[in-house]
């Protein structure tokens, strides 16, 4: 099994190093993808976070409750994305140090203790959502029994990360390659659909609420889309996987991982687009307002739209849970190690991060339920990983030329100040009355 050394040492990273070298130093004859191409790929290991089955229930939910509402949600959380995951790559190439690092460095140790304690909190609800999702998954596809999915799911995740041990660039493909099968799981899926198009550029045009469950499940889009484990790994997938020489590299460097983020977020947002606009046409324009469960969700896509698309459907959501499950781990370590400079093999954490998955099936919550509120843990999560990077991605002496410049903090500031609200909006009207 692989021993967790992809959360802090440089080894794993260093495949593509020597062509990335090459053309950081201006040698390179490449052009165009192959020049783009060694630096590909942190992001989209960050990027499977944001299409995990805690997604597939806030879409679900929200797409046919409210229809085309919250579509224009997905699309201003992909944007917040996109701006503090580049944010947090920029950090790791600046300083050769991850987010979690930084804060044992910087912060009293009280302080310290606390983010971990939260952090290990918010990947609890994180790897809750990816591992129920992938056994309910093979469930719905073979009709297992669900603590059977999720066994699979375990051995699945063991067998992706064991990748890591012939190369990051390894595991990165494997990843990519089941994002890739979700989003064309779903673009099969609005193609049966056919939506309403003209209803979701009204969406996104003239952004609303319908009462506190929309606030509910626009805060748990925001959770699941934003989502605070990723913000801490991409910072320590930048570490040493290209080594810059000198500020001109890191700025040029910083320039190719920006590529990398707007094309992986910008696919894991036209994904979970695809699925919020999937649920609103099937589910809410056909007056079926109360598919508020995975498995009903699943069964009635039959009925409306045909076997072929259940099938897809069960095939998207395991690859959604085996792959950021096998993430999920990975940004475990990263806050382990980060935190408290203390390491344990990933199969362990995998082991110990399995238990209260396997006690909600073996107790019989509502799988999806768990899964919603798992994202709501995630969105309360959020300022606590943020402002944290906006502090330091500030800071022009820890940052030198990469520091943010006025606009990017004045727009993280504006991230972190929705966040807050709204999260303080929704216990204020859920607890308040």
């Amino acid at each position: 099994m692989p021993d967790g050394s992809v959360t802090t040492s440089h080894e794993p990273h260093a495949a593509p190093a020597s062509a990335a070298v090459e053309i950081l130093d201006g040698g390179s004859k490449r052009r165009g993808l192959g020049r783009l191409w060694p630096f590909l790929g942190p992001a989209f290991i960050a990027s499977v976070a944001y299409v995990d089955p805690g997604n597939f229930a806030t879409n679900l939910e929200s797409g046919a409750k409210f229809g085309y509402l919250l579509v224009w949600a997905v699309i201003v959380c992909n944007l917040m994305a996109m701006l503090i995951q580049a944010m947090s790559a920029k950090l790791g190439i600046a300083t050769g140090r991850n987010l979690a690092e930084l804060c044992r460095d910087r912060y009293p140790r009280p302080v310290v203790w606390g983010m971990w304690g939260l952090m290990e909190v918010v990947a609890m609800a994180t790897d809750l959502a990816e591992f129920l999702g992938a056994a309910l998954g093979f469930h719905l596809l073979f009709g297992m029994p669900l603590w059977l999915g999720g066994v699979i799911t375990g051995v699945a995740t063991f067998l992706i990360l064991g990748l890591e041990r012939r190369g990051f660039r390894k595991l990165e493909a494997v990843i990519t390659s089941l994002v890739a099968v979700i989003a064309l799981c779903y673009l099969f899926e609005l193609v049966l659909a056919r939506p309403d198009w003209g209803a979701v550029a009204g969406s996104i045009l003239s952004p609303s609420f319908s009462g506190t469950e929309s606030v509910l499940l626009a805060a748990g889009i925001l959770g699941a889309t934003v989502m605070p484990h990723v913000i801490f790994l991409h910072s320590a997938l930048m570490q040493g996987r290209v080594v810059a020489k000198s500020e001109e590299q890191k700025r040029r460097l910083f320039r190719f991982e920006v590529v990398d983020v707007v094309i992986a977020m910008a696919i894991a947002g036209a994904i979970n687009a695809a699925m919020l606009i999937m649920a609103a046409r099937t589910f809410h324009d056909t007056g079926m307002t109360n598919v508020d469960a995975i498995e009903v969700a699943h069964e009635t896509l039959r009925t409306v739209l045909g076997p072929a698309a259940k099938h897809l459907f069960a095939i998207s959501l395991i690859a959604a849970g085996l792959s950021s499950s096998a993430v999920g781990t990975m940004a475990g370590q990263v806050i382990m190690q980060g935190f408290l400079n203390f390491h344990i093999p990933v199969w362990v954490r995998r082991l110990v991060t399995m238990a209260p998955a396997l006690v909600v099936i073996f107790i019989g919550f509502d799988p999806t339920k768990t899964l919603i509120m798992s994202q709501v843990v995630l969105s309360f999560g959020l300022p606590f990983a943020v402002i944290p990077l906006l502090q330091f991605t500030a800071n022009r002496g820890l940052m030198g030329s990469l520091v943010n410049r006025r606009s990017t903090s004045f727009l993280a500031g504006l991230a972190v100040t929705l966040i807050i609200a709204m999260n303080v909006y929704l216990l204020i009207r859920t607890f308040g009355g």
